[in-house]
């Protein structure tokens, strides 16, 4: 169901509300764009400043937008687990193919609390959820064998890996098995991570190069590794640039010069530097997205 290229999408904002002109518009483009698939309110997309109201309409939007056309996988993570169920219930209700939920961040539960906190969610909500794993953020990290102990329950479908280990596939393979969707969160180490047993990658440079992400995708998937490695070779200053500051500073400036929203983020995400601004503009110059 979940493979190739997932857009992590954005959240374009105007005078500090939500933009849903800007949103719609982009969503569509997306999958205009070839997108495989589509994540609102992840951590690019805001989710951590959106109220609980602006977080379901987001979701909304997306699902309304996307017609069925590619799956949309609802972001409904949280370090509370009534708040994670409650999230994830309005996704199901809203119509979402799935939710992506990130490990609990700042309250550190053990590798148990992970694991009854992703049990309790998959008890209360019958939607396939995506386990988002990502120390980088969270601090935690879930351990294979308490992923394997999660993958038996029957609505935990796969994992979103930014782990940035890439060895990290084959392990989750062979512990869970190859019905266990394994994508990517780190762009810069995906193709690695599809080689040792990933199906794709839910992207940041997806956002403004979705055309070229999904012809990736679609290459490696075809067979035609030279063909994905020159697309990688190509974007890798993507990868690597648009973490140039926090995330999703550099992609939204990236997303204004392609004139598909404003560069705006929310507090205490501050607007990026002029230097970051120039480093930005140079990887996409060079990637021949505004050539």
């Amino acid at each position: 169901m979940f493979h190739g290229s997932i857009c992590a999408a954005v959240t374009p904002f105007a005078n500090g509300s939500v933009d849903e002109q800007a949103y719609e518009q982009f969503i569509d483009w997306q999958i205009e764009q070839g997108t495989n698939g589509l994540v609102p309110c992840g951590t690019t997309g805001e989710s951590p400043t959106l109220s609980h109201d602006e977080h379901k309409r987001v979701v909304e939007i997306c699902i309304s937008v996307a017609k069925g056309r590619v799956p949309v996988i609802a972001g409904s993570g949280s370090n509370s687990t009534d708040e994670a169920i409650m999230l994830t219930k309005h996704a199901k209700d809203a119509g979402a193919d799935g939710a992506l939920i990130v490990t609990p961040y700042y309250n550190k539960p053990t590798q148990e609390g992970m694991y009854l906190h992703y049990k309790a969610i998959n008890d209360a909500v019958d939607i396939p959820i995506i386990i988002y794993n990502i120390p980088g953020r969270c601090i935690i990290d879930m351990s294979v064998d308490t992923m394997a102990r999660l993958a038996e329950l029957p609505n935990i479908a796969g994992v979103k890996d930014a782990t940035n280990d890439v060895a990290r596939a084959t392990l989750q393979k062979n512990a869970m098995g190859s019905e266990f969707i394994q994508l990517s969160g780190e762009d810069g180490t995906q193709i690695g991570f599809l080689a040792q047993g990933g199906v794709g990658c839910i992207s940041v440079t997806a956002n403004i190069a979705p055309k070229e992400m999904s012809e990736f995708h679609a290459a490696w998937r075809n067979g035609d590794v030279t063909g994905a490695q020159a697309l990688n070779e190509r974007l890798m200053p993507l990868h690597t640039n648009l973490f140039c500051e926090s995330n999703p500073g550099p992609v939204k400036y990236g997303a204004k010069l392609l004139g598909k929203c404003a560069a705006d983020t929310r507090l205490p995400l501050a607007p990026i530097s002029d230097t970051s601004k120039k480093i930005v503009e140079e990887s996409m110059r060079s990637a021949g997205l505004l050539n």
